[in-house]
């Protein structure tokens, strides 16, 4: 099987029964998404959801975050995993976003990951979610799903991780196919005990092959 055919099986298994994937995190703006992807990293998005409420409702944008103090924010952060480097932040990212970008939050990849909190993970996502950008955001589920059905060779970090996904996904799939391999990797592909006897792409899966000794073509 060439890498083009693993692709084309792979993506046309997810469009059958996963047509409309979408983030888990709730948001109803570009602020409340930036708010609580930040809130995410090393985080679940069940945690997350809970937590965010409180906080769009005292903070409903980026002009009343950016006059919060720590003391004041702290508390509405504090069951969220590192919650003093969140709090401050969410706090920086939300001066800035006013100094530099005119209260809104800016949509390319380059200007996001210059607002503090904010990395190529977490620009990409919010360019792939709000903006349909073809960028892949590589965290933990999508490394290691792509490295397990073979989308990815050797990649030793998320950004090779990255490269290799984009070069392959058609443009217009890119932002869907992150999507894809998170809810994979989240509910089907887990890390540990994988749920291979439900999994729909277990015969095209290296992962799959090695745990069961298989020969072939995977």
């Amino acid at each position: 099987m060439t890498l083009q055919e693993r692709y084309r099986l792979v993506l046309d298994h997810f469009r059958r029964h996963l047509p409309d994937a979408e983030t888990e995190l709730m948001y109803d703006s570009p602020y409340q998404l930036l708010v609580a992807v930040i809130l995410s990293a090393q985080c679940t998005d069940k945690r997350v959801n809970m937590t965010t409420p409180a906080i769009f409702e005292q903070y409903p944008d980026a002009a009343s975050l950016s006059q919060a103090t720590f003391d004041e924010l702290f508390p509405l952060v504090r069951s969220i995993s590192y919650p003093n480097n969140k709090t401050r932040h969410l706090i920086g990212m939300a001066n800035m976003v006013m100094d530099r970008f005119g209260g809104e939050i800016p949509m390319t990849v380059d200007e996001l990951v210059k607002l503090p909190g904010v990395g190529r993970k977490t620009a990409n996502v919010i360019t792939s979610v709000i903006g349909k950008q073809p960028n892949m955001a590589v965290d933990t589920h999508v490394f290691r799903v792509s490295a397990r059905l073979g989308l990815t060779r050797n990649a030793r970090n998320p950004l090779q991780a990255e490269k290799q996904l984009v070069r392959h996904i058609p443009k217009e799939l890119v932002h869907i196919a992150h999507h894809w391999l998170i809810l994979h990797g989240r509910y089907t592909c887990t890390a540990r005990n994988p749920r291979c006897e439900d999994c729909g792409l277990k015969d095209l899966c290296r992962h799959y092959r090695r745990l069961s000794g298989r020969k072939g073509g995977a």
